[in-house]
């Protein structure tokens, strides 16, 4: 960053120790061009000690918001050198010391002056008294330390500069406050903290800009190089642009930048005056057009260049020569310049060297060859035939019509694809991107949402077939896995009854060995008249069987292969079905039962409806009770005379109509529900025989399933070999299962099986499959299998998983033995001298609290012992992370389920059974596939069970290992004992922490209470010097160099080396322009 200057000062002092190292002095002199002779001081008290010195010294530079590198050369001073220039600077303070010297001073006279809005009253004095006020505080806000410039800011003291500026009369703002308002702005930028204060200000540069209605040219001068300044700053361009609008509408001009072309042409008759003003004008324009966006983008720079040349800029320029100053020549050489180069390259966009933007049939020429034979060109012929229509009268407001077109056409080109507007919006709440959006070709739109449409349908209809084909193939692969699974298991299990087998074989050898031998030593030791040998004994006769005793029939041969034969059949469980009756007598009527068979009940004459009707759903009295009963004097035979049996068979009927009617005693309503009744055996019938509310559930059921009969018959059949019946959907299945009633009327109406409802017809098709429900349960219980087994293997693993850990967990062996050591030490007579505790109690330790801190319990306490003497301790969570989970079993539900699945098993098994001994139909796959399921799932239930089992046993050693009652403790209060204590220990230690952290806390902040004044004040002087540094130059540097063109240098040299190139384009073209001057 470049030296602050503090060059506005009335009196500087420098360090000529810089540059010598000869006797310490400080030397002071007057402003810049003074030739005043130097004076030297000496100091008049004694030098502190160094360390005290540093301390000042390093206060005295902290207020002189010196730079980095100036810092350290000050730093880098003698003491005694350090000495000279902190008592200079302590007088200086002393001398200036006053009202003056705090900001307060300078806001209430600037209030006080605002409030005297005029001049007139005033005399020359008093102006001068005021102006001299205004002055001072413009040299306070360069020089004085930063501390008066944040308090100048916090005060607002920029609100009161700007409300007087508002606020002033015309006599003002010619004078020279006016022009020294400004300087104090300038001075206030001049600083980073300032210029940041300034150009946050919501209004702060448009109230700048209004000053340029003012005669005064030294304020006009001013205000231009602060708005050219502002340029140069990121982020300033923009607020200038919209300034100059404000400015527009406050002085009632026709464009924004009339006054500064007016004032470029005018002449006053004064050289210098002139000459710095129209120098000032011409490096604004230059900042504004080739800074923002103008930095980038060509078309930015072109649409504010043109604004300048619709003015009449360019005259003026070929005007301005005449002046004959080097400074404003650099200015019109940068604007000449920059003009060709970007006329150059717009002109390459269309193949020309250059684009005569005066005439406008050469314009409508390259528009016409551009936009022809392209989309674009029908609709730049419909803007041009609309143009004609233009309304236009040279008196009305039809002028703003064009108005409004010129500035929609400026908002397409200026406007970035993002919809950001480098330039003051031409029309507000105007996004090019968001119209052009909206304008989409409807056609095309109508067209891709036929075509999306399609494609999702198209993808609907893969994604289910994709759905089923992933559903067949994890059926598939983990039939398999469970298989191979399985296999191995058997494999195992077949391998270890083999050597089981072998070793009990050649026991069985040996001890046949040793009961011959006993055997034959017996017959020897007993001689020929020895007693005989008890039957059934070894070596003696068999027993005979008992008169009319069956024996077992022999066992059938081994089969090849050495495998033992398969088991009999088990016998026909007792409470089997009864052997079914025989055939009905000959006249169709049963007698009731224990009735002579003389006695048989008349058949009843009943009337025949001539269509089906809709069933009633009662129970029939047996005909074996109706015996003594009131039904024995009951005669429905008369009924049906009286009965309008057609109105009933109408009201009735099984088939379906469009429209329900209700009958009653008006016959032309009769005669019209009967000529519906003929009209209607016109049309299509559907014929419903069973329950409405059943019948409309099924059909929501077969709707969902979207599968016809035939599929879901033929997956019945193959027990959804291609997987198409989801298990939610075998699950609402069972509910529609065919009752007999059902059956029975659906056969009655078979002969109709066309004109049947869906549910209907699925109803009866259903019924036609042998065991249709036998097989729907056995199928659903197949596809749950696998994942009821999956509920019920964890919850076993969990409990078998539980118990070793607390048998196994040395951590949790030591935590007892603390806590035991606890409770005998605190519990005294009977309570104490214990050799051991329930583990409930484990729950109760934090009952205890402390008599110190009620906040603190035993068990804050002991984890506090257990961290700092039994660090092993802190591995019990590890030891026990299977215990939350064994907590959540309940080992009644657990049996439950073991018990749902083993019943379903056997069930499963009987239906296999049934359908061996049953002559097989096409297609069906039952008996395979079943066969199959059955050898897999019952070697699992098998594995679950032995998993169980083994679980119990270590279950009830964990109970008995910790002295509890097996036959009342249950695994999810046993373990759930644990999981309670592991999270009150786990919540103990969280606050264990938050104690500590906070114990650190408070300490902390007490040690640091004494530093942190002083830490906060180092931070806020490095802030200051960070914000010192982040820009480029200083607010004064970048005003200077715009001033003098400098700031143009590196652009304009690069032009100056491209001058030769575009002279040589330009004379090899066919046309004749000059290079440097472009008269428009």
């Amino acid at each position: 960053m470049a030296p602050r200057k503090r060059s506005g000062r009335g009196i500087s002092f420098i360090f000529c120790c810089f540059r010598s190292s000869d006797h310490p002095e400080i030397t002071y002199r007057l402003r810049n061009d003074s030739s005043f002779a130097l004076q030297t001081m000496e100091p008049a008290l004694p030098m502190p000690p160094v360390e005290e010195l540093d301390v000042m010294f390093t206060e005295l530079v902290d207020e002189l918001d010196l730079t980095d590198k100036h810092r350290e050369a000050m730093f880098a001073l003698p003491a005694e050198k350090k000495w000279q220039i902190y008592c200079s600077k302590k007088k200086d303070q002393e001398e200036n010391k006053g009202a003056t010297s705090w900001p307060e001073f300078y806001i209430d006279q600037l209030n006080s002056m605002a409030a005297r809005k005029s001049l007139i009253a005033l005399e020359k004095e008093d102006e001068e008294e005021r102006n001299k006020t205004i002055e001072s505080l413009k040299t306070a806000l360069r020089t004085k330390p930063m501390r008066f410039v944040t308090r100048f800011i916090d005060l607002d003291g920029l609100s009161c500069i700007l409300n007087f500026l508002k606020s002033m009369d015309y006599e003002t703002a010619e004078s020279r406050i006016h022009t020294s308002l400004i300087g104090c702005i300038k001075a206030l930028m001049n600083n980073s903290l300032g210029r940041a204060h300034v150009l946050a200000h919501s209004e702060s540069i448009n109230v700048i800009a209004q000053s340029l209605s003012t005669e005064n040219i030294k304020t006009k001068v001013a205000v231009l190089e602060i708005m050219g300044a502002v340029c140069l700053v990121p982020g300033g361009h923009k607020k200038v642009l919209e300034a100059m609008l404000h400015y527009q509408k406050y002085a009632s001009e026709r464009t924004r930048f009339q006054t500064l072309i007016n004032d470029l042409d005018k002449s006053t008759g004064r050289y210098r005056d002139e000459v710095s003003l129209k120098t000032a004008i011409m490096s604004f324009i230059n900042a504004v057009l080739s800074q923002g966006a103008g930095v980038e983008s060509l078309d930015f720079r072109l649409h504010l260049r043109y604004e300048f040349l619709m003015l009449g800029i360019q005259p003026v320029i070929d005007k301005l020569r005449e002046h004959e100053n080097s400074t404003l020549d650099r200015h019109l050489d940068f604007f000449e310049m920059l003009r060709n180069e970007d006329e150059l390259e717009f002109a390459k966009r269309f193949e020309l060297v250059h684009i005569d933007t005066k005439s406008a049939t050469q314009m409508f020429e390259l528009t016409r060859k551009r936009l022809t034979h392209t989309e674009a060109y029908p609709h730049f012929m419909s803007i041009l035939h609309h143009c004609l229509q233009m309304p236009y009268k040279r008196s009305g407001n039809t002028v703003q019509y064009w108005l409004l077109l010129d500035r929609i056409v400026q908002q397409i080109v200026i406007q970035s694809d993002k919809g950001q507007d480098p330039d003051a919006t031409p029309l507000e709440n105007f996004n090019i991107k968001n119209v052009v959006r909206m304008l989409v070709n409807e056609n095309e739109v109508k067209q891709w949402k036929e075509q999306a449409e399609k494609m999702r349908k198209e993808h609907t209809e893969l994604q289910q077939k994709l759905e089923k084909k992933e559903r067949e193939c994890d059926a598939k692969a983990q039939e398999k896995e469970e298989m191979m699974q399985t296999l191995n298991k058997m494999k195992e299990k077949l391998e270890k009854e083999s050597s089981e087998h072998k070793q009990v074989k050649q026991q069985v050898a040996d001890l046949t060995a040793q009961l011959h031998e006993m055997s034959r030593r017996a017959i020897c030791a007993a001689g020929p008249g020895g007693p005989p040998l008890p039957p059934g004994a070894p070596g003696g006769p068999l027993p005979s069987p008992a008169p009319g005793s069956l024996l077992p029939p022999p066992p059938p041969p081994p089969p090849p292969g050495g495998c033992p034969p398969p088991p009999p059949p088990p016998p026909p469980p007792p409470g089997g079905p009864p052997p079914p009756p025989g055939p009905p007598p000959l006249d169709g009527v049963m007698p009731p039962p224990g009735a002579p068979l003389g006695l048989a009940l008349k058949k009843k004459s009943i009337p025949q409806p001539t269509n089906a009707l809709k069933s009633f759903n009662w129970s029939k009295l047996p005909e074996n009770k109706l015996a003594g009963t009131v039904w024995t004097d009951i005669d429905d035979s008369k009924v049906f005379k009286i009965l309008d049996l057609e109105d009933l068979e109408r009201t009735f009927s099984a088939y379906q109509r469009q429209q329900d009617f209700f009958v009653n005693g008006n016959s032309r309503q009769k005669e019209d529900a009967i000529d519906d009744t003929l009209s209607s055996r016109h049309k299509v019938k559907e014929l419903s025989v069973i329950d409405g509310r059943r019948a409309q559930n099924c059909n929501i059921l077969l709707s969902r399933l979207k599968l016809s009969n035939e599929e879901i018959k033929r997956a019945i059949l193959t027990m959804d070999e291609q997987e198409d019946l989801p298990k939610d959907m075998l699950e609402q299945l069972l509910k529609f299962v065919p009752e007999k009633g059902d059956i029975d009327l659906l056969e009655e109406h078979k002969h109709e099986l066309d004109r049947m409802a869906k549910a209907d017809r699925f109803l009866f098709e259903m019924s036609r499959i042998n065991h249709y429900q036998q097989r729907l349960q056995s199928l659903y219980f197949k596809k749950k299998f696998a994942e009821r087994v999956a509920e019920v293997k964890p919850k076993v693993e969990a409990i078998r998983a539980g118990s070793k850990a607390v048998l196994q967990s040395s951590s949790l062996q030591q935590l007892l033995e603390v806590v035991l050591a606890f409770g005998n030490y605190m519990n005294k007579g009977q309570r104490g001298n214990a050799f051991g505790f329930k583990i409930s109690s484990l729950n109760k330790i934090a009952d205890t609290k402390s008599s110190i801190d009620k906040n603190i319990t035993l068990l804050h306490y002991l984890i506090t012992i257990v961290e700092k003497k039994y660090p092993k301790v802190l591995r019990l969570h590890e030891e026990l992370r299977d215990i939350p989970q064994a907590a959540k079993v309940n080992m009644t539900e657990l049996e439950k389920e073991i018990n749902t699945l083993r019943s379903g098993l056997r069930a499963v098994e009987t239906e296999l059974d049934f359908q061996k001994s049953q002559v097989q139909q096409t297609g069906d796959k039952f008996v395979s596939v079943v066969s199959q399921f059955i050898t897999l799932a019952s070697f699992s239930f098998s594995d679950v069970e032995d998993l169980l089992m083994e679980a119990k046993e270590l279950f009830s050693k964990a109970v008995k290992h910790f002295g509890e009652d097996t036959d009342k403790m249950q695994p999810d209060e046993f373990f759930g004992i644990f999981d309670q204590f592991l999270q009150a220990v786990t919540e103990a230690k969280q606050e264990n922490e938050n104690m500590r952290r906070r114990k650190e806390e408070e300490e902390r902040r007490a040690r640091m209470e004494a530093q942190l004044k002083e830490q906060r004040e180092r931070e806020r002087k490095a802030r200051k010097a960070k914000e010192s540094g982040e820009e480029g130059g200083e607010f004064d540097d970048l005003v200077s160099a715009l001033r003098s063109g400098e700031v143009f240098d590196k652009d304009l040299s690069k032009l100056k080396r491209n001058r030769k190139r575009i002279a040589n384009q330009l004379a090899d073209s066919s046309r004749e322009r000059p290079v440097t001057k472009l008269n428009f």
